[in-house]
């Protein structure tokens, strides 16, 4: 099992990583997809964490792997069937994350109609920061996301713009799975994402909250 810190000292175990998909308009238009009326939920397994200090790693069998940079939410106890105005009891602290996607295998799976697994939960494919404990009277709609790579920005967007807000994403979600304590959830991407290469060097943040960063190396066979 892999293990997030919170505030520099304490740990926690994750079982699941729960994502959101197409949560910013923004993100729909450049992907040419369509708005849904529910929230996408897709999930990554443990194995997918890559924690500050490791590289993250290109898949040998993948050429176009995409950054995407999102507020992550860590679950402090369980939960199951919420109610809206209950999700802040249940959401201990908030980092920054970053979903790798490979892009190639995503688009050749939808267009078998099959799962697309793979390109979402490969080892390694959530870069991390720490965790920050929520606080009182922090609103998580009105933080900034940003991604720079090799120090050119990216994506930079307010948390604001999200469709799906907070207190509806946990209380949809744990209507459908059980989220235990150490869960992770990401809240999706903004506009912007792309490719990265072997050598770059990229950097996420929640403006004044919490940054990190990871160097970008390919597989080596």
């Amino acid at each position: 099992m892999s293990t997030i810190i919170l505030d520099s000292d304490k740990k926690f175990t994750v079982s699941k990583i729960v994502c959101i998909g197409r949560n910013y308009t923004t993100h729909i238009s450049e992907m040419s997809a369509q708005r849904t009326k529910e929230p996408v939920l897709f999930l990554k397994p443990p194995s997918a964490l890559l924690c500050a200090g490791n590289p993250i790693i290109l898949p040998a069998y993948s050429s176009d792997v995409h950054y995407e940079v999102e507020l992550a939410l860590l679950v402090s106890q369980r939960a199951s069937s919420i109610n809206r105005n209950e999700w802040r009891s249940f959401i201990g602290g908030i980092g920054v994350a970053i979903d790798l996607t490979l892009r190639d295998l995503q688009q050749h799976a939808k267009e078998k109609g099959l799962p697309w697994s793979i390109s979402k939960g490969f080892d390694g494919s959530c870069p991390i920061s720490s965790f920050v404990t929520l606080q009182e009277n922090t609103d998580l709609h009105k933080l900034v996301l940003k991604l720079e790579v090799n120090g050119k920005t990216r994506q930079h967007a307010s948390t604001g713009e999200m469709i799906f807000k907070v207190d509806e994403l946990i209380s949809y979600i744990s209507r459908i799975f059980t989220l235990e304590q150490g869960d992770l959830i990401l809240t999706g991407t903004p506009e912007g994402v792309g490719p990265l290469l072997n050598g770059d060097r990229i950097k996420a943040e929640i403006e004044n909250v919490v940054s990190v960063e990871f160097q970008v190396k390919s597989q080596t066979i």
